[in-house]
Formats: structure tokens, sequence, C-alpha cells
């Protein structure tokens, strides 16, 4: 294949989720989560191209059947090697810049991806995000990085967490890479908007049935007046920890070093 992508816009998805099974799965509003992340990342003005990059998990096969329902590019690669998984995707679409979108943020807004590519382009950055200092809500995390800095992650990454979270041997190595960083105007990291859990489920739903319309795509403004007016919608899902799949990846990191350790001690 070979299509000539500037921008390409990845979104990773699988079912198996330890504490949500087939979370990309679940409607609401009478789409999919993935349909509707699908859809918000489309709207993004400076995006040239959206796959989905699923596993070849034949559990995954529901997602690939959901996507040629959708007309959208699929890609399946490794299920727990998701950086090669980006790598192999981003080649194969000869992308220059690779937007990294995950699929349980169903409240992500277009205008916020469009402005950290606006920042990466500008500043001709190898990678461009905003959560290198949190400031937004966990569910509108954006990622950009050049094509060559992806491959140069994919030749040198050896950790669990750099393999399996695509980014975190970029953010790793600053003298390696140079970044530009999207702040919001306030904190407001502790803000909860992604579906790892039942009651993050709960919680969307609630903000998708007061502000959904088929015709016109709400973003965080929006959602965040609802909150205003309803903030005991934020207890239903606050006491969750954010980067719970990170932290469990990184422990996994200290495991792998005290056994190199003990071997080569």
């Amino acid at each position: 294949m070979s299509v000539k992508i500037k921008v390409l816009a990845i979104i990773q998805a699988r079912t198996g989720s330890t504490r949500l099974p087939g979370k990309v799965l679940n409607e609401i509003e009478g789409k999919t989560v993935l349909e509707h992340v699908v859809q918000r990342v489309r709207a993004a003005r400076l995006v040239n191209e959206v796959i989905v990059a699923t596993t070849i998990n034949k559990d995954d096969l529901a997602i690939v059947k959901l996507c040629a329902e959708l007309g959208v590019r699929i890609f399946c690669g490794s299920e727990n090697d998701v950086l090669d998984r980006f790598y192999q995707a981003a080649r194969l679409y000869e992308a220059e810049h690779i937007v990294r979108i995950t699929s349980d943020c169903p409240l992500m807004d277009p205008a916020i991806i469009d402005q950290v590519i606006a920042l990466h382009l500008q500043d001709k950055a190898d990678y461009t995000s905003n959560v290198l200092k949190e400031t937004f809500p966990d569910g509108e995390d954006i990622e950009v990085m050049t094509f060559t800095a992806l491959k140069k992650a994919w030749l040198n990454a050896r950790l669990t967490s750099e393999r399996e979270h695509v980014t975190p041997f970029i953010i790793n190595n600053p003298k390696l890479f140079k970044y530009a960083v999207l702040e919001y105007k306030e904190n407001l990291s502790a803000k909860r908007w992604t579906l790892d859990n039942q009651e993050d489920l709960l919680f969307i739903k609630e903000v998708y049935r007061r502000l959904y319309r088929s015709d016109k795509l709400f973003g965080m403004e929006e959602v965040m007046k609802v909150l205003k007016a309803e903030p005991e919608l934020e207890k239903l899902n606050h006491h969750i920890a954010r980067n719970e799949g990170l932290a469990k990846s990184l422990r996994e990191d200290r495991m792998f070093a005290a056994t190199e350790e003990n071997i080569n001690g």
C-alpha cells in the first residue's frame, strides 16, 4: 500500500480489558463508544486520515467488523506490544506525523486535537502533547509525534511500559527528542472523563444524556458547564486513580529490573 498521509490519527482499540471487558463496544445514546471516538477524531480539521489499530486476537474481530460497518480503515497487530502496532500501522500508511488516540475517550474534543497538532507543526517538534504537564481532564489526552520519533522509539524501547504504552520511551529521553507542550488555562487534571470502569461509563452516559445531539458534537467547554451546574455528577467516578494501566506496566518494569539484577548479580 502506498498512501501518503501527512497527519494520521491512530485510535488504539481492543476488547480485552480487565476492569471493563469490551468497553469500547458499550453503547451510549445508540452508538458504540468506539463510534463516538471515531466521529470525534474525524471532526478534527488537521487530521488527514483516521484508522483504528486493534489486535490479531480473535476476540477483537468484533472491532474489525464494527470498523467495516463504519467505513473506517483497520490495522491488526500485536496485542501487548502496542508500540509495534503503532509503528507498523504508521509505516504502512507512510505517515509523516502520528496522532495517538485511545478508544476509551468518548468525550474527546476535536478542537483540542487540532490545537495539539497545530502546536506540533508550528514548533517543528518531535513530540507534542497535552500530557507532559497534565492540565486537561483525563480523557482529553492527545499525543502527536513524527514518524522518525516513533521509529526511534520502536527500535530502542525495551521496558514493558515503553512497549505497551507507545510514548514512554520518547517521554523518558528528553535529550533525544524536541518536545512541545499544550497547557490549559487552569489545572483540570483531577477531572476524570475517561472510560475504564463501570463508574466511568455511568458518568459518561450521564454527560451524553444531557448534551448529545446527532447533528452536532459537544466539546470540553459544554461538559464543564454541565459539571458546574451539577457538580454531584463527578462523584460517580472521582475516586479512581489516573493512568492505572501505565502504573501496572511500571510495576512490571521494576520486576524486570529486579530479575535482571538477580541474574547478573
